[in-house]
């Protein structure tokens, strides 16, 4: 990897830029979930505890380069000082002769919020005039916001090309596993791959089936495989029109020596709905009016199996109708094999993407995956095999 880490930088005395992203939730005022805080809180102690004054840059919501009150970042200061139990001072803007007399007057343990970057129409367009106005801020960049390095904004790809840059501990985090899983894995790779539709996941299907040993495909996603096969698939979720580009990829992974891996059996309703009565089919007898909810026990077992025999695997989606009891079977089983196996030093997992880590929480195993990343189209596209803006600027 050839970006630096806080540990290459010299930080004592230094004013540190730092791009988060703190775009979390807020009702009525009032953050209803820290947790992307929470993530960040280690970069910052981290300076602090090197001596630099950290100065963060974040945007927050669309305010499409409008200054609107209700998108300020002035009103998570107190969720911030709770986080990093120090005194965080804010500035009215990001830029300009304000924001850089409360750099200077920074004093050490202090840190310092800038004003949302995208009041600035010029952010979301990398304009160097504005980064430039950031840089003068700061003698150090850190970038620790994963989530937003898919995008070539001011603040994440311009800035780092002006000042010694650098990658947080989240973001350092995110990259490493990231690698481990897909740049330099332990074989067997498994991934899974679920969710609604084919069409939005093609890129990072046909990425992986150059990468990866076993490609386990569920949700909805299935139903479409199931149908370029000639299988029945009733009313079920599926895109029909995509069934002779899920004929190609599996004769693309058949030569590259990928097993896909498709549901035997299903969990057929007629409902989408909780506690629905349901049967369990053979994959080709999906009646007229039958709903696909979820993957059958000797498809789960299959899965289970596969993981037993991997060393390393990454997770996108999930295997069924999870939100639904009890279509949720088959993607709770397999994700507290995957956490057991985590537990016990025999796999490497990695995961990403909001269904999934929603659908990882729920089951409990979340807590023991070697990674989840809370990075929805960055995680996707670094999946994709694509370059991250954010990230490569780190590398100059």
């Amino acid at each position: 990897m050839g970006w630096k880490t806080l540990d290459d930088m010299d930080l004592n005395g230094k004013r540190v830029l730092v791009r988060v992203d703190i775009n979390v939730p807020i009702v009525d005022g009032v953050v209803t979930d820290s947790t992307r805080i929470r993530r960040i809180a280690p970069t910052v102690r981290d300076i602090l505890a090197a001596g630099g004054k950290p100065i963060l840059l974040a945007h927050f919501g669309r305010p499409g380069g409008e200054r609107r009150e209700n998108l300020s970042l002035n009103q998570l200061v107190p969720t911030l000082e709770r986080a990093f139990e120090t005194r965080v001072l804010f500035a009215a803007d990001c830029v300009g002769a304000g924001a850089e007399a409360a750099a200077d007057a920074l004093q050490p343990g202090e840190v310092l919020l800038l004003e949302n970057t995208r009041f600035h129409a010029a952010e979301t367009k990398n304009d160097p005039d504005l980064a430039a106005g950031m840089a003068r801020l700061g003698e150090v960049y850190c970038n620790d916001a994963f989530s937003a390095a898919h995008r070539a904004h001011s603040s994440t790809e311009a800035i780092a090309r002006l000042l010694p840059a650098c990658a947080g501990r989240l973001m350092q985090a995110e990259l490493e596993a990231l690698e481990s899983a897909l740049g330099q894995p332990q074989r067997p790779v498994t991934a899974v791959v679920g969710g609604a539709k084919v069409s939005t996941k093609l890129e990072l299907l046909g990425n992986l089936i150059e990468k990866v040993d076993h490609l386990v495909i569920g949700g909805g996603m299935a139903n479409t495989f199931l149908v370029a096969k000639g299988l029945p698939v009733g009313i079920s979720l599926a895109e029909r029109i995509m069934k002779d580009t899920a004929a190609e990829i599996l004769a693309k992974a058949e030569a590259a020596g990928c097993e896909i891996i498709l549901p035997v059996d299903i969990v057929v309703a007629k409902k989408f709905e909780a506690h629905a009565e349901h049967e369990t089919l053979p994959a080709d007898q999906c009646p007229e009016d039958g709903m696909i909810l979820d993957a059958g026990p000797e498809s789960l077992a299959r899965i289970i199996e596969v993981f037993a025999n991997s060393k390393t695997l990454i997770w996108n989606g999930p295997l069924g109708a999870f939100e639904l009891e009890p279509f949720d079977a088959a993607t709770n089983a397999a994700a507290l094999k995957a956490a057991a196996m985590t537990r016990s030093g025999q796999l490497i997992s990695v995961a990403g993407g909001g269904d999934t880590v929603a659908a990882l929480n729920a089951s409990g195993a979340a807590g023991d995956f070697t990674y989840i990343s809370t990075a929805g189209g960055a995680f996707l596209e670094w999946m994709e095999g694509k370059t991250l803006p954010g990230v490569a600027a780190l590398e100059q």
